[in-house]
């Protein structure tokens, strides 16, 4: 029985992949001269930002500084998201969803806590309305490593084979079925097709397209 839904944060609950990506854009461009595009990210999505810029760079035969850059990538985004950040159609309504039904919460974000933080503000969804937030700071193995979300449920008191993940990124559908976890993949940031390889249970566009998972016989009895 699922007691607890456990939430990636961006490509999820915020619409940020591509203020991230021109952020490290610049970022790169910056410091270094090179000239990266969007599409050299997907490959590192959902890995958190030290691999998701280290990995560009190691492409461009870049020696990155990670503190440094990390830090100037995180000013560039936070200077592009100021009142363009939405959140991904649906999230709050299904994070209440969520709570009506009694079931624990939490956001396992590989990405820092300032970014965290920052995503949540400028969309308005409050801290509270989850019982934990774990960022990448907290864990040393990255997706697709199962490490954050067994920390996030081990922080919530509920058996890994009670928690169902939402994902958007093969890396984080593969951290979700390597922790034992029930997988609800986002067909956002990758395709269905992929994200089925990868072993998620559960489909939807978005969150929105998520409404009614929590009542359908489906959910009650999964697997």
């Amino acid at each position: 029985m699922i007691k607890a839904v456990l939430f990636d944060m961006d490509g999820v609950l915020v619409d940020s992949e591509a203020f991230i990506a021109k952020a490290a854009m610049a970022m790169l461009a910056e410091r270094y001269g090179v000239i990266a595009t969007r599409e050299d990210f997907l490959p590192f999505v959902g890995m958190g930002e030290d691999r998701f810029i280290g990995g560009v760079a190691e492409k461009y035969g870049v020696v990155l500084e990670p503190v440094r850059d990390k830090a100037r990538t995180y000013e560039l985004y936070f200077e592009v998201i100021k009142g363009k950040l939405c959140e991904i159609k649906g999230a709050s309504a299904f994070v209440q969803e969520c709570r009506d039904h009694g079931l624990k919460t939490a956001i396992a974000t590989s990405a820092d806590r300032r970014k965290l933080e920052a995503n949540l503000r400028e969309i308005g969804l409050p801290e509270a309305f989850f019982d934990a937030t774990i960022d990448g700071l907290q864990i040393e193995r990255k997706k697709p490593a199962p490490d954050i979300y067994l920390k996030a449920a081990s922080c919530l008191g509920i058996a890994p084979r009670d928690c169902l993940v939402v994902e958007d990124a093969v890396s984080g559908v593969q951290a979700a079925k390597a922790a034992g976890m029930y997988c609800l993949a986002l067909a956002g940031s990758f395709p269905e097709a992929e994200l089925r390889a990868a072993g998620a249970d559960y489909f939807a566009a978005d969150l929105a397209g998520a409404a009614g998972l929590l009542d359908s016989p489906a959910f009650a009895h999964p697997g």
